[in-house]
């Protein structure tokens, strides 16, 4: 009992979780959505650029997409934010006046998503039967009129709940930002659980910013199994309404 009671006082503080609770709704919060957002915004346009690069004609932008692939793909995440926003960082600083690491921050996420987001949009493509194509080229369509028009377009709605799960995995993705020491305005869930955590001695705060990222991840879960499963079964025909039927038949008769 009294190691049961231990591991409450270390995880479940009311007190200490009750403290951190305006500073994970006020700051870290709306920072963990900016950045899952801009990022998310940014690597899709990269990704999907990365993608029609990936299946071009042209042997060098294939090549280029797979190597940016391979590599931001093969880095850890934490690497890359570091790498990125350590090295870059006094270049962008010295070009803004900004001391802000937020930036960098989100372009090393956007990279990083890219290079998903990219393979995700390259299969999808792919998957869009080649009658398709074909077919818009015999109607008088050029390559490029076909890909935009009837290809793509396809080939995104197939992708649609692979893109929401990076998503997702953006979100978690943005408690590394903290490596890149951000502005107390700044700072997301994680970061503000662990400096809660740090005056108090307590774990409580870790719990509570835990608490925060459920609640964003598992309704986008839960979303992206609706839109698979209407993708996957599409909408069902309505059953003919046999009452109206029998009454029909009844007034002809």
């Amino acid at each position: 009992m009294d190691y049961l009671n231990r591991l409450g006082e270390t995880f479940l503080d009311w007190k200490q979780i009750a403290e951190v609770l305006p500073s994970l709704f006020a700051v870290g919060l709306p920072n963990t959505v900016v950045l899952a957002l801009a990022s998310g915004a940014i690597g899709t346009v990269l990704g999907l650029i990365l993608a029609l690069m990936g299946i071009s004609r042209n042997l060098v932008a294939r090549w280029a997409a797979r190597a940016y692939t391979d590599v931001f793909r093969g880095l850890p995440a934490v690497l890359t934010i570091l790498v990125i926003g350590l090295g870059f960082g006094p270049i962008f600083r010295e070009l803004t006046g900004s001391n802000s690491p937020y930036p960098m921050g989100v372009a090393a996420l956007s990279l990083m998503a890219a290079a998903y987001i990219g393979e995700i949009f390259r299969s999808g493509i792919q998957s869009v039967d080649k009658g398709q194509l074909e077919a818009a080229r015999a109607l008088g369509f050029g390559y490029g009129a076909s890909m935009r028009s009837i290809v793509v377009p396809q080939g995104i709605r197939r992708v649609l709940p692979a893109l929401m799960n990076q998503f997702i995995s953006l979100i978690k993705d943005s408690s590394l930002v903290f490596t890149l020491g951000l502005l107390s305005s700044e700072r997301e869930l994680f970061q503000i659980g662990q400096d809660a955590a740090a005056r108090s001695g307590n774990l409580s705060p870790y719990v509570a910013a835990a608490i925060f990222y459920l609640a964003l991840t598992i309704p986008l879960t839960h979303l992206v199994n609706y839109i698979d499963n209407r993708l996957r079964t599409g909408n069902k025909p309505k059953e003919p309404d046999t009452a109206a039927a029998v009454v029909g038949k009844g007034a002809s008769a």
